[in-house]
């Protein structure tokens, strides 16, 4: 089909969808439209288009177990895009059901006529590399597309599905290395989208990148990874970023091993499901494969191709897709990774993982006499989320010349000196629903600041992709972060402009990684 004729079928489909949706929130189908691979339908929700369950990769099953993405097969006549594909096999149970078939994505689109060209926000789902799937609730994408976005999400392999790395692998892939297909399927999903997007009313010239947890973390791989050049124009990080060095036994925070390191986990994980080779570990049914966590087989790894190296590394040196970023974490991440149960426990978890910077790091992040109060649990959340977070705004505005806009969440209830909740703020994941818009109206501690800080970040988030810039009418501004200007923004009932939280113990905890990335400390963490 020729670029005018897909612009066409994107055209009378949003007709039609906006002639049925006229007093009904679901309606008929709309037309078919071409994408590679075959014509696809989807339905009309809310004056969207809304397509579910498209394939951009083959089922990566049997033979294709472990090895990188393969392009999809075609199909005869119309296939049926109208409900969510399930999600790649893991622990969990997402709401779509799970398989080892899974590599599909969904698109709302609010397009209008022939001649839209609407920017795009492709979201990729966290779950700590070992689960997540696009048909979460809180990832429906049609309150963001409302706001005049093509809303896309990809799904990705995850757990030892996705991230398995073995020396047989490395030895049969072309390029001898193995692991990180969980982040290959993310890119085979980019580049679906720069060449059928345009099918949907999508523009492919203006990408931007969005994730959580792991999904912000693999938005920080991807904006490193000489695979991923020209496939987006602008990232977002909620509680993301990879920039601690690796190490042989990882810590939140320093979650990479290098190829060797990770190539004999992998060969344990191999070893414990008690095969000789790997022809019977890919015979292997998905769900009977040993769990493995804790080998390590859930993390992507420096392998030298899709992660070249240490991330920091490669910034210094301007290594990266200088694009804008929008980076931030929560204000109590700290309560959702535990840092220590009793002042005594907390301290030795310090010292364990901390070594000779432990003592500096419980004075910046100190605990109470009985308690371990939010300046401890922050230790866990600067650790993992927000030192990464510092480093990258600092390194890009330093090496580059994209904006960089750096945020705070700290939207939660006042909670009274009695309760059990006292002291306490916003833990990992909240943000997702007010970026989303899908607070819960049945909460009784919703409030309209509530409502307004979400109003508020989707509007910001949607600008950002639209122009690469969130700051808009209606809007309190948000400046740019420089090594002049180190502003934040805190959504806090209002949107206002502050300081880079705890700045101070970030300095300790920066040494640390400093040393860290010293021969000196290499050797150590060994």
């Amino acid at each position: 089909m020729s670029r005018p004729e897909r612009h066409c079928a994107c055209r009378w489909s949003i007709v039609l969808a906006l002639l049925c949706s006229a007093g009904s929130a679901v309606a008929q189908q709309p037309a078919p439209v071409q994408v590679e691979g075959g014509l696809v339908q989807g339905t009309a929700e809310y004056g969207l288009t809304v397509y579910r369950g498209i394939p951009f990769a083959a089922p990566p099953v049997a033979a294709l177990r472990w090895r990188a993405p393969q392009p999809a097969s075609h199909w005869e006549g119309v296939r049926a895009a109208t409900k969510f594909a399930p999600g790649c096999m893991q622990g969990g149970n997402p709401p779509s059901g799970k398989s080892e078939d899974c590599l599909y994505l969904n698109v709302w689109t609010p397009a209008k006529s022939a001649g839209d060209r609407i920017p795009v926000l492709v979201w990729i789902y966290g779950g700590g590399f070992g689960a997540g799937a696009t048909s979460e609730p809180n990832y429906s994408g049609e309150k963001l597309a409302a706001k005049g976005v093509v809303l896309v999400s990809i799904a990705y392999r995850v757990g030892q599905l996705g991230f398995l790395t073995h020396p047989e692998l490395s030895a049969e892939s072309p390029q001898h290395v193995s692991g990180n297909y969980g982040l290959l399927d993310m890119i085979a999903g980019l580049q679906w989208v720069q060449r059928n997007i345009a099918a949907l009313c999508g523009y492919p010239r203006k990408v931007t990148i969005f994730g959580e947890s792991a999904g912000g973390i693999a938005v920080s791989m991807l904006a490193a990874s000489p695979l991923a050049k020209g496939l987006f124009t602008g990232a977002i990080s909620q509680s993301g970023g990879s920039f601690g060095p690796p190490r042989p036994t990882t810590f939140p925070g320093e979650n990479l091993k290098r190829l060797a390191d990770a190539e004999r986990a992998g060969k344990a994980y191999a070893d414990s499901a008690h095969v000789t080779s790997l022809a019977e570990l890919r015979r292997l049914p998905a769900d009977k494969l040993p769990g493995g966590r804790g080998l390590g087989m859930s993390w992507p790894i420096i392998d030298g191709r899709v992660i070249r190296d240490d991330q920091y590394k490669l910034y210094e040196a301007g290594k990266y897709h200088d694009t804008p970023i929008l980076v931030g974490y929560n204000s109590d991440e700290g309560a959702s990774f535990s840092p220590g149960r009793t002042p005594a426990e907390y301290e030795a978890n310090v010292r364990a993982r901390y070594g000779k910077f432990a003592d500096d790091l419980i004075k910046a992040y100190p605990a109470a006499e009985n308690s371990v109060p939010k300046t401890a649990r922050d230790l866990a959340r600067d650790a993992t989320f927000g030192w990464h977070t510092w480093a990258w705004a600092r390194l890009q505005a330093k090496t580059g010349k994209s904006k960089v806009f750096y945020y705070y969440f700290d939207q939660h209830p006042d909670y009274p000196a009695d309760s059990p909740r006292a002291g306490y703020g916003s833990p990992h994941g909240q943000d997702v629903a007010y970026v989303f818009q899908h607070l819960n109206p049945t909460n009784p501690q919703l409030t309209a600041a509530d409502q307004a800080i979400s109003d508020a970040m989707a509007t910001y988030w949607t600008n950002f992709a639209k122009y690469g810039d969130p700051n808009g009418a209606g809007l309190p501004a948000w400046p740019a972060f420089t090594t002049t200007n180190p502003a934040v923004l805190y959504f806090h009932d209002t949107p206002q402009v502050g300081p880079v939280p705890s700045e101070a113990s970030l300095q300790v905890l920066d040494a640390y990684f400093a040393w860290r990335r010293s021969p000196a400390g290499e050797e150590w963490a060994k």
